[in-house]
């Protein structure tokens, strides 16, 4: 097989070359086997670096004995390219190390808990731990499409097999949750051995128009704007309509967020449908005093979890004991880092990994 450069030859040139050939070699009655000639470009590709250290951490990102900790840059398929830390046990190699890919919730980071917080935990117990931003991080918020998040995920697999993994941990907090979902249950990946969902809820659509926005004259208004931007082909630029919360705030939101987020007519982030069609075991974990998850959302996920039909390896659901009032601080685990950290351990311990 012959491969050739584009940069160096043109294909009709080639084309030409090889008719004129096969016609000359009938020509005087002979039979040739002529070498076939194959053509490679990259079209897109998933590349990871490794960067300087940043300057705006949190003491989680301290020092500490026992772990090795370095910082990459992440180009997904469709050149979207985000940061990540990576967390390892010193000494340990990646082929014999299961490694967690961590993804944030709605307008997280990789550099705030509860990922900044598990990482240095998980590694000083001989996990490796990878946290990245998405496409949604920090300002960003509200503003992406559902099914693209899948490609930030995609350049953190790929990128840790490249670095030698092969026993692969998906981990989602909040909005991330229905996220790693969606890549579990539609990427039966053979280094894939296990998800686990943080302070997960259950429908998302249903949530935002009955608990979050709970304003219907207002929804109508989200509704009527995005499909506006959607015949206009502005799916990317935030609505002139913000999507308003029972808790007083106003959002920025983009027509293709809230079409694949949050409208339950067009979204698709319903965790009791996807977590049906994940095939790994599948970890639960919420804090007793989260606010922002009501316990019948984690149930309702482990209930469609066992349910009939269900492809997922076992389900198992675990509430952190917590004694301070319901808060924001308990959806991220404030104070509970290290049972966090220590239930994640037990679990996969448990299941050989």
């Amino acid at each position: 097989m012959i491969w050739l450069n584009f940069k160096m030859f043109h294909k009709r040139d080639i084309m030409l070359a090889s008719v004129k050939t096969v016609l000359a070699a009938g020509f005087i009655g002979l039979t040739l086997s002529l070498p076939s000639v194959a053509f490679a470009e990259t079209a897109a590709s998933i590349d990871y670096r490794f960067i300087a250290r940043p300057n705006d951490l949190s003491d989680d990102f301290k020092p500490a004995d026992k772990v090795d900790l370095k910082f990459l840059s992440l180009k997904a398929i469709d050149g979207s390219t985000n940061d990540g830390a990576l967390w390892q046990p010193t000494g340990k190699a990646a082929g014999d190390t299961t490694i967690v890919i961590m993804i944030h919730g709605s307008g997280g980071s990789y550099k705030r808990a509860p990922e900044s917080a598990l990482g240095g935990r998980l590694a000083a117990k001989g996990y490796a731990a990878l946290a990245i931003d998405t496409r949604q991080h920090d300002n960003k918020i509200n503003t992406e499409n559902f099914f693209d998040i899948r490609r930030d995920i995609d350049a953190a697999v790929y990128s840790a097999r490249a670095l030698g993994y092969r026993k692969i941990v998906l981990q989602g907090h909040s909005l991330g949750n229905i996220q790693v979902q969606f890549y579990a249950a539609t990427n039966w990946d053979r280094d894939i051995q296990a998800v686990m969902l943080l302070g997960a809820f259950g429908n998302l659509p249903w949530k935002t128009r009955n608990i979050l926005v709970r304003n219907e004259p207002r929804f109508s208004e989200l509704i009527a704007a995005a499909t506006k931007a959607l015949k206009d082909k502005k799916l990317d630029t935030p609505l002139d309509v913000k999507m308003s919360y029972f808790t007083g705030q106003e959002v920025p939101v983009t027509g293709q967020h809230f079409l694949t987020y949050r409208w339950d007519l067009s979204s698709t982030a319903d965790g009791t449908y996807w977590i049906k069609r994940v095939p790994y075991p599948l970890l639960l974990v919420r804090d007793q005093a989260d606010m922002l998850i009501q316990p019948f959302e984690t149930n309702s996920l482990l209930a469609a979890a066992r349910s009939e039909g269900s492809l997922v390896q076992g389900a198992e659901l675990i509430t952190l004991p917590n004694t301070k009032p319901p808060s924001l601080k308990g959806h991220y685990f404030d104070g509970n880092e290290q049972p966090l950290a220590d239930t994640i351990v037990r679990w996969l311990a448990a299941r050989n990994l």
